[in-house]
């Protein structure tokens, strides 16, 4: 994205309304907390603006075993009791942050507007849990759909990954994950995903401060989940780094103008186009990251998932 000397300029009248709310409300940044204090807050805020949640015929918890023999939590979300394609889902929140409560009205939303089955991971958090645990998890997740999915009636043969933001980047590692290991995926569905090992493009500068996701937060974030900075350039934290990516799943892509991400997303989706990968991308003009979850608000939180939910049906059928 090219540079714009007043990018508060870009934002539409309903987002500048948020953030100055959001000024208004004078709250701790999650930056300056404990991650258990962050964590706490943003469960607290995550559903302010988020859409009313969608009432569907099944919604169900289980776990599902990791590697190590850890337990993963998940949350099973489906509009009705047939075998059904279904997206694994990965949330956002910086490896540090978020649940699958959190995201819970969202992943209703998908499974509702995209008539699919929406599997919720609850990864395990940094710091507690850093680098690789949280792809390991999203990995095992994958792999458990499919290899045992059908006996929660999960069509095995019609499987997509999906996130927003840090859930975005590994979804799109788990894409590549899956090309290595022969195992087809539909789609990746990847809300303004992180893809590069460093913050350091245009994007990050000019919507690094008052735009939500702020560089402070993207630092405390990869602080506690991958400090030693010489693992950023592992393609499972930073899917631009892959030597290639020939033969990964169709992507579609939702994009924040207004976003630190925007610049990676766009240069990892022409990456994908670059080796042959179909790739549809949307760019959400005038809204901050975050804005997936703020329906209540922001018109283009609607938009931007009846198009992801369009693209999942296009891959499914």
């Amino acid at each position: 994205m090219s540079h714009h000397r007043n990018p508060r300029a870009l934002l539409t009248p309903a987002m500048h309304g948020v953030l100055e709310r959001m000024a208004r409300a004078g709250q701790v940044p999650l930056h300056a907390l404990t991650p258990a204090q962050a964590r706490a807050a943003y469960e607290v805020n995550a559903g302010v603006l988020d859409l009313p949640p969608t009432k569907l015929a099944r919604v169900e918890s289980f776990s599902v075993p990791a590697r190590d023999g850890v337990d993963l939590a998940v949350r099973l979300y489906a509009p009705n009791d047939e075998v059904l394609p279904v997206l694994v889902y990965l949330h956002g929140g910086g490896f540090t942050l978020g649940s699958v409560a959190t995201h819970d009205s969202l992943c209703r939303h998908l499974s509702h507007l995209a008539h699919c089955a929406v599997l919720s991971v609850a990864y395990r958090l940094a710091p507690e849990h850093r680098f690789p645990v949280a792809f390991n998890d999203a990995w095992d997740v994958v792999s458990w759909v499919a290899q045992s999915g059908a006996d929660k009636r999960l069509d095995p043969h019609r499987i997509a990954v999906g996130g927003d933001s840090a859930g975005g980047t590994l979804a799109a590692a788990c894409a590549l994950q899956a090309r290595h290991t022969g195992l087809p995926l539909r789609l990746q569905l990847l809300f303004y995903p992180g893809c590069c090992a460093h913050h350091d493009t245009a994007s990050h500068h000019n919507f690094g401060h008052g735009f939500v996701l702020e560089a402070a937060h993207i630092d405390y974030f990869f602080n506690l989940y991958i400090p030693n900075t010489t693992d950023r350039e592992d393609w499972r934290f930073a899917p631009l780094m892959a030597d290639d990516v020939d033969g990964v799943a169709p992507a579609w892509f939702g994009l924040a103008e207004c976003d630190p991400l925007v610049d990676e997303g766009l240069q990892y989706a022409d990456k994908l186009r670059a080796a042959g990968v179909t790739v549809e991308l949307e760019l959400y003009h005038g809204v901050t990251h975050e804005f997936i979850k703020m329906g209540r608000a922001i018109p283009e939180a609607k938009r931007a998932h009846q198009d992801a939910a369009r693209a999942l049906k296009h891959a499914f059928e």
